[in-house]
């Protein structure tokens, strides 16, 4: 099958989140299905062309208002047997971040990604169509709007399928309806069984009424989104079309995350041979400051960004009495300063307790993995979640609220059958984290059936290669619905 990936960020060219990572690592798990995928992403300031790029297509027209934009497309070459085309257009594309600044989004946003998804569109016609179109979050919302509306009679695209993969429904697209117009897209799309929400246009609304298929990343998730408390205001949508909706988890990249060849750690250790890992303990604590700590004392280890999404809000509510139990904190990460100043309150409180580094920083978060106990995500809801998964594979065992991917990942330890990978809590309450907490702080005591707790986590296996095989199934539905509708 000829598939290819529309999105606005992809590792190793352009990375804010997530969504980079899934960009990155499930085409070539698809190619190694024996499938042929390519890639098609903004050329940011930050994107690093490979030596062998070249331009293939000097200039695509594409209309905006009474105007028209011109840009070009880039082949990047093939790369772990994908090949990647870029959208080059300077004035939307050559700017200091990828969304925004600090004082919020770029206000062009809905012109840039409309551009991206149109060149995307005008590009497969003169490269050539794929089966199948897999777009990624609102940015590249608008292909399976415009393959209904705009291309909905181009008979290039008529055999060719869209899936449309949610990875945070909290971010849609929102904007004011005068919108359309500028896009060129027709009026009869501003209808409330459409695009039009509260007044405003919602691109992934959109998306989610067009999309042939629309799947997001993690079972729970999947389920969580079609009700009120989850869904942002778009649960009716997804709960209308819930037969072609499906959660697939993401995978992890072992090459990059695994105890036994992490470059970024002191010592390697696998579920064979778990000696090295009381090194990287005694590394971490270093690292943070903390060499005259108690190394017997269990390691709680966090590595977020700071918001209350993440559960910080739980945190805060607990953190004197957090401080009182026989434990250590490392904590990683940066954003609402609330949270910033309060880890660094708790630091100058419990200096040798509680440690905080404010940063982005991925060698010390694979430290963080592998010298930690243990690993805290008291998320108020996660779609998939990352570092959980990481977490099982370096014997840090995880402490999740039970939401989204954090609960489809991790099963609740039970001490007398030997069986589970770690500790969730379900009611969304500072009370519960703290139980949490304290049930895995005792059950670290028993030495014997720590080292079973961890080994059942070191040996799950969340590769690509298993979600790859998930979406190929999603594929070949909407191929087959295509076909049936062609007849």
């Amino acid at each position: 099958m000829q598939i290819v990936f529309a999105a606005s960020e992809g590792v190793p060219y352009s990375k804010t989140g997530g969504l980079a990572d899934v960009v990155g690592a499930l085409p070539p798990a698809l190619v190694q299905l024996g499938h042929q995928v390519s890639v098609f992403l903004p050329r940011y300031k930050q994107t690093k062309l490979p030596a062998e790029s070249k331009t293939v297509i000097s200039s695509l027209t594409i209309p905006f208002d009474d105007k028209y934009r011109f840009c070009s497309v880039i082949d990047g070459g093939t790369h772990s047997g994908v090949r990647h085309y870029f959208i080059e257009y300077p004035p939307y594309f050559e700017r200091d971040a990828l969304y925004g600044t600090s004082l919020g989004d770029y206000r062009d946003n809905a012109e840039r990604y409309a551009m991206f998804s149109r060149a995307v569109l005008e590009a497969c016609k003169i490269l050539g169509v794929p089966d199948l179109l897999h777009c990624h979050d609102w940015q590249t919302a608008l292909i399976p709007i415009l393959l209904r509306s705009v291309y909905d009679e181009d008979p290039a695209f008529a055999s060719m399928g869209s899936v449309f993969t949610i990875h945070n429904v909290g971010y849609q697209g929102l904007f004011p309806a005068d919108t359309l117009p500028l896009l060129m897209l027709p009026w009869d799309l501003f209808t409330i069984g459409k695009l039009e929400f509260f007044g405003k246009v919602n691109f992934l609304k959109g998306a989610l009424v067009f999309a042939d298929f629309v799947t997001t990343v993690s079972k729970k998730y999947s389920q969580e989104i079609q009700t009120s408390e989850y869904g942002f205001g778009l649960e009716g949508v997804l709960k209308a079309r819930a037969a072609t909706v499906a959660g697939i988890l993401n995978g992890v990249d072992y090459t990059e995350w695994s105890p036994d060849r992490d470059r970024h750690i002191s010592c390697h250790y696998s579920v064979e041979d778990l000696s090295g890992k009381a090194e990287c303990k005694r590394e971490l604590l270093a690292v943070f400051g903390l060499e005259n700590a108690d190394p017997k004392l269990p390691v709680i280890g966090i590595v977020s960004r700071f918001a209350a999404q993440k559960g910080f809000d739980l945190i805060s509510q607990i953190a004197d009495r957090l401080a009182a139990e026989d434990m250590i904190l490392t904590v990683l990460g940066t954003g609402d300063k609330d949270y910033e100043d309060l880890f660094k309150r708790l630091h100058r409180m419990f200096p040798q307790k509680i440690a905080v580094k404010v940063a982005y920083d991925n060698t010390l978060a694979h430290k963080i993995e592998a010298g930690a106990d243990m690993f805290l995500m008291p998320s108020h809801y996660e779609p998939c979640g990352l570092n959980q998964i990481y977490s099982l594979r370096y014997g840090t065992v995880p402490i999740v609220r039970a939401t989204g991917g954090l609960d489809d990942t991790i099963e609740q330890w039970d001490p007398k059958s030997g069986r589970g990978t770690g500790f969730k809590f379900g009611e969304y309450t500072s009370d519960a984290l703290l139980l949490a907490i304290r049930a895995a702080l005792a059950a670290y005591k028993d030495k014997e059936g720590w080292k079973k707790l961890i080994r059942n986590g070191m040996v799950r296996d969340y590769s690509w290669s298993i979600s790859a095989r998930e979406y190929v199934k999603v594929y070949e539905r909407v191929k087959q619905m295509k076909a049936a509708v062609a007849v």
